[in-house]
């Protein structure tokens, strides 16, 4: 397994993926925290996490998007399945190495905070609470891509699937108000990723909404896993 993990580590540093990764991320955040904070005069760092949730759904994919796919497409997974590790720990590898990435970079964007201490006194619990809230998510997001990518060997195709996916994860709340049907409202409010993130933003760890982000990342690995399975024995 941790042959696995260092060889993914490396493909982000030695092809332009980890590189276009790190570049798109931190201008798109940078963007995001002087539009949400220095425009608008405030240090609540709230609104800034909130809109990059919709980042992710663009940003995450680009991290999974060859974790299985490229393997596939490059006929490199016969010799991952033939290794003597298990499938559960190749899925999981390849999921810490995507995930090391993406917290690595996030806790890089926090220097953008340091500004804030010059203009106003930032509110420390609630920047904490959205940015646990933020890595939990992104745990969750990357389980999601890791999963489309065992499906195809495009990584086009999984990359637009996991946007899909992640898209539905976010807006499903916003349709509550044009729904009548409560058990239609009470669904889309349970899979909706967005609504159990607001009490981050208050500085309150929500252990049903982190409970929820875990589950959804045990879900789609454990989903990755069978397919992978699936082949192997194919």
């Amino acid at each position: 397994m941790l042959a696995i993990y260092k060889k993914e580590m490396r493909t982000y540093f030695t092809t332009p993926l980890g590189y276009a990764f790190i570049a798109v991320f931190l201008a798109v955040s940078g963007f995001v925290f002087a539009f949400t904070t220095f425009q608008s005069q405030t240090s609540d760092v709230s609104g800034y996490f909130q809109m990059m949730i919709f980042g992710y759904i663009v940003l995450v994919p680009l991290l999974t998007m060859r974790s299985f796919a490229e393997e596939r497409r490059t006929r490199t997974e016969q010799l991952l399945m033939t290794s003597p590790v298990s499938v559960t720990a190749m899925v999981f590898a390849k999921f810490l190495a995507a995930l090391t990435m993406f917290a690595g970079t996030v806790l890089v964007s926090c220097v953008y905070y340091l500004p804030l201490f010059g203009y106003g006194e930032p509110n420390v619990g609630r920047a904490v609470g959205c940015l646990i809230a933020m890595l939990l998510l992104g745990g969750a997001f990357i389980a999601v891509g890791i999963f489309v990518s065992t499906l195809t060997e495009s990584t086009v195709n999984a990359s637009i699937g996991t946007m899909g996916i992640l898209l539905l994860f976010v807006v499903a709340a916003i349709f509550n108000n044009l729904i009548d049907a409560y058990v239609i409202r009470a669904v889309l409010s349970w899979i909706s990723v967005y609504s159990r993130y607001v009490n981050f933003t208050y500085g309150i760890f929500d252990v049903a909404a982190a409970v929820y982000y875990l589950s959804i990342t045990g879900i789609f690995l454990f989903l990755a896993v069978r397919m992978c399975e699936r082949r192997r024995y194919a």
